[in-house]
C-alpha cells in the first residue's frame, strides 16, 4: 500500500481547517485552498479530497441533531404537515444552489479556486455581514427552523448560491438570506447545518463522479483518516458556535474576514503567498 506520511499529515491538517470553519461563517473552502496553498497541498486528490471530507463535518450535525432530523424523518413518511414541511423547505433551499453549482462547477474550479479569489471574497462577505446584521438582526419574526415557510427557505436558498464563490462561505450566505428573510440568528444557522445535508451530499457525488473515484490504497486511508478527523473537530466546534450566537453578534467573525482577506491581498500583492 502506497501510503505517503507526509501527505496524510497535510491531509490531517486541511481536515482539522474544514472541522472548524464549515459551519462558522468564514468560509471553509477559502481556509483550504489559502492553507492547501501554504503546506503545498494541490492537485487533483487534493480538490476531491476537500471535497469530500466535508461529508466528515456534515456527521457531526447529523449525530448532534439526529432526535429532530430522524423525528422529521419519520413524520415526512407518515405524511404529518410538519415533517412534509421541513423537508420540502430544505428541498427547496437546496435547488438554487444544486442547478448553478452543476452548470458552473467546471468554470468556478477554473477560475475561483485560488487564493486571490478567496481573498477578496472574504472581504466582500464580511463587508456584506456587517451591512445585514446591522440592519435586519433584530428584526427577526421567525424565530425557529419549524417556522420557516417555503418562500423564506427559497429565498436562503438563493443566497446560498453565494457560496460558489469561494471566501463567501456557504453559512454565512445562508444566515445572511435568513436575517433579510426575518429569520433569527440561530434558526437561521440550524437551517443551514441541515441545508448543508443534501448540499454536501450532492457536492461530494458531483466531485466522484467527475473523478471516477480513481484512488490509490494510500489515498482512499488517507480519505477515511481525513473524513474522521473532520467529524471530531466539527462536533467539538458546532454546539460552541450555537451557544455563541444565542448571546453574541456575528460581528466578530466578519471582522476576522475583512483582516485575512485584506492581509492575504497584500501577500499576494508582494508574491509572498501564490
Amino acid at each position: 500500500m502506497d501510503l505517503n506520511i507526509i501527505l496524510v499529515l497535510k491531509a490531517v491538517i486541511i481536515a482539522i481547517v474544514e472541522g472548524i470553519t464549515e459551519f462558522i461563517p468564514i468560509s471553509s473552502t477559502g481556509h483550504m485552498i489559502i492553507v492547501g496553498n501554504v503546506i503545498n497541498f494541490k492537485g487533483a486528490f487534493a480538490n476531491s479530497f476537500e471535497v469530500v471530507i466535508q461529508l466528515g463535518a456534515i456527521l457531526a450535525i447529523i449525530v448532534l441533531y439526529w432526535s429532530k432530523i430522524w423525528g422529521s424523518v419519520v413524520e415526512f413518511f407518515k405524511l404529518k404537515p410538519s415533517g412534509i414541511k421541513f423537508w420540502t423547505n430544505i428541498i427547496v433551499a437546496f435547488i438554487p444552489a444544486a442547478i448553478f453549482g452543476f452548470l458552473l462547477n467546471d468554470k468556478i474550479d477554473e477560475y475561483l479556486f485560488n487564493p486571490g479569489t478567496v481573498a477578496i471574497g472574504l472581504v466582500v462577505g464580511g463587508v456584506l455581514m456587517i451591512i445585514i446584521e446591522n440592519k435586519f438582526r433584530n428584526k427577526h419574526i421567525t424565530k425557529s427552523v419549524e417556522k420557516i415557510n417555503i418562500k423564506q427557505s427559497f429565498k436562503i436558498g438563493c443566497f446560498q448560491c453565494l457560496a460558489l464563490w469561494p471566501g463567501m462561505s456557504r453559512s454565512a450566505s445562508t444566515i445572511m438570506g435568513g436575517w433579510i428573510c426575518g429569520v433569527s440568528t440561530v434558526a437561521a444557522t440550524e437551517f443551514s447545518f441541515f441545508l448543508a445535508i443534501p448540499t454536501m451530499v450532492g457536492a461530494t457525488a458531483l466531485t466522484l463522479f467527475k473523478t471516477g473515484m480513481n484512488f490509490s490504497g494510500g489515498e482512499i486511508i488517507t480519505l477515511i483518516i481525513g473524513f474522521i478527523v473532520a467529524f471530531l473537530v466539527a462536533l467539538l466546534v458546532v454546539e460552541r458556535f450555537v451557544a455563541y450566537l444565542k448571546t453574541k453578534p456575528m460581528k466578530v467573525f466578519a471582522v476576522y474576514r475583512i483582516v485575512v482577506g485584506i492581509v492575504l491581498l497584500c501577500l499576494i500583492k508582494f508574491t509572498i503567498l501564490i
